[in-house]
Order: structure tokens, then C-alpha cells, then sequence
């Protein structure tokens, strides 16, 4: 049980670490650089799909240690919530929402 409790405590110290790790502005400014020419990006402004990115970003410190597969399912339950004034469905924006934790995770 002692075991438990200090894996516990570990992992989310590592996971405050990675999070801590993560410049949001710079994944911001880079989203908003090349987010036209992903291939789920047929049209759209940015602020529809940059709350995806932010998502994946936030998502990818908050879950460290899990891969995305592992908590799409949670995130798309949370999207509604995360997406402020995007107008995506979580089918459209979840690719956004997997790149950005794809690239935050190398």
C-alpha cells in the first residue's frame, strides 16, 4: 500500500515536471504559424482550432504517461467544456487536439 501511494506521488510530480516543461505561448505561436497546413485543416480561422491545440497541449501535462488513445475517450467527454468559443465538434477537433500532444510528448 506504501508503495501505492508513493508511485502515486511520484507520478504526479514527474507529470507536474513535463507539464512545467511546456511553453504554451511557443506552442501557440507555432500553431498559429502551421496550423493551415495540417491535412484536417481544409478551412477555418485559427481561433476554432487553436482552444484543440491548447487542449492538447494542457491535456498532454495533466495525463503524463498515458498515451492519447488512452484518454481520447475522456477528452472528447471534456471537450464541450475546454473548447471556450471554438465552434469544432470533438470529431474535428481531435486530430488538432492530437497533433499538439504529438508534438509536446517528442
Amino acid at each position: 500500500m506504501i508503495g501505492a501511494a508513493v508511485g502515486a506521488v511520484v507520478g504526479g510530480l514527474a507529470g507536474k515536471g513535463v507539464a512545467e516543461s511546456i511553453d504554451p505561448t511557443r506552442e501557440d505561436a507555432y500553431w498559429r504559424e502551421n496550423y493551415k497546413s495540417r491535412p484536417y485543416v481544409s478551412d477555418g480561422p485559427y481561433d476554432d482550432f487553436g482552444p484543440a491545440y491548447a487542449y492538447g497541449v494542457n491535456s498532454y501535462g495533466r495525463h503524463s504517461g498515458r498515451s492519447f488513445d488512452e484518454v481520447e475517450s475522456d477528452l472528447g467527454r471534456d471537450w464541450s467544456t475546454a473548447r471556450g468559443a471554438s465552434s469544432l465538434s470533438w470529431d474535428r477537433a481531435k486530430n488538432a487536439t492530437r497533433d499538439a500532444w504529438d508534438r509536446v510528448s517528442r
